[in-house]
């Protein structure tokens, strides 16, 4: 996910994800610092064709989570945060409810921002576990 704000000097609307891929799937942001982003999904609607939570959807959780932290700890230094690569192993399926996701940083530097997101459904049962890398790139100017 970009999280590249449109006025890079002001922080995203963390709250939610207005206007983009992270509206469309309901994902709401319920705590978001640069040591730790949680956030929720639901599963109705993400869902792939036999019911289940789409496993795209869970990237896109954990890309939104870790890019929402990189992009709070990019601002420390005048940067903003693009996500370069995400790897996401699925351990069960989720088909009700929501799913939450929390990240972690692995890595907090100034040219790279490196998060662990795990996400459970409704019962803390683990769902998935993603490793999302983002470069920390200058402000563009001009």
């Amino acid at each position: 996910m970009a999280t590249e704000p449109e006025d890079p000097g002001t922080a995203p609307d963390i709250g939610s994800l207005s206007a983009g891929l992270g509206e469309l799937m309901g994902i709401e942001i319920t705590e978001a610092s640069a040591e730790r982003v949680v956030g929720r999904m639901p599963v109705k609607g993400n869902t792939q064709p036999f019911g289940l939570l789409h496993g795209g959807a869970s990237c896109v959780l954990a890309e939104s989570l870790g890019s929402i932290g990189s992009t709070l700890h990019a601002q420390r230094f005048g940067r903003v945060a693009v996500g370069i690569e995400i790897n996401a192993t699925h351990h069960r399926s989720a088909t009700e409810g929501h799913v939450t996701g929390v990240a972690t940083p692995v890595h907090l530097g100034r040219t790279l921002a490196t998060w662990d997101i795990t996400i459970t459904d409704e019962r803390d049962r683990k769902v998935c576990t993603s490793r999302l890398t983002c470069m920390l790139r200058e402000l563009p100017t001009g």
